[in-house]
């Protein structure tokens, strides 16, 4: 993997207002990845691919991550990026909206992320719960959006997003297989956990 143009790709998305995970946030889930490296990794929202890049070097040997983007432009500099990181190999990209494209998937994952419409967190969830392996991982990032998740904020503009990420929350909290813990990392992050075998 060539680091050095990681960097760059980095600093080129946080210039240019691009969603890319956070730092603190990476550190949490490469963490994770280090001690229990997955063969397949499942991304909901690839953005500029810079986070599946930095999860590839994590894959157990033959691993792949599948990732999902929409955003026409974006589809076009991730392919780019994979191709001067060097990762081209280990990420396959569909393109399309995640509603659409996930229904369409039957793999089984180790790990899923993910980090797309906030409204859709739910419905990415009951998708993710689908194809996670025995013992796999679901990450949720910006769960917390903004603080907004906790407190009594009811603006129309994010009424939907808030509702459905408080819906997201509630679900990984009550789902007597998944052990789930909420970390106030970047701009919040679900950590669940597969704790037995799902029916």
């Amino acid at each position: 993997m060539n680091k050095k143009e990681l960097e760059k790709i980095k600093q080129k998305a946080l210039e240019e207002h691009i969603p890319i995970i956070m730092d603190d946030t990476l550190e949490v889930i490469e963490k994770e990845l280090k001690e229990n490296p997955p063969k397949r990794i499942l991304e909901i929202g690839a953005a500029v691919g810079y986070s599946a890049m930095c999860f590839s070097e994590f894959l157990a040997e033959g691993g792949c991550i599948d990732t999902i983007e929409r955003d026409e432009e974006r589809i076009k500099q991730a392919k780019i990026n994979f191709k001067n990181v060097e990762v081209t190999e280990k990420i396959n990209l569909y393109e399309g909206d995640a509603v659409e494209i996930l229904p369409t998937l039957n793999e089984k994952y180790d790990m899923v992320f993910i980090d797309a419409a906030k409204g859709k967190y739910p419905f990415f969830l009951k998708e993710a719960l689908r194809m996670i392996s025995d013992n796999g991982i679901i990450f949720a990032d910006n769960i917390l959006y903004k603080g907004y998740v906790m407190s009594d904020y009811n603006k129309h503009k994010q009424r939907t997003a808030v509702r459905n990420l408080r819906e997201y929350i509630k679900e990984v909290s009550e789902n007597p297989n998944l052990e789930t813990e909420i970390l106030e990392v970047g701009d919040g992050l679900a950590i669940s956990r597969i704790t037995k075998s799902k029916c």
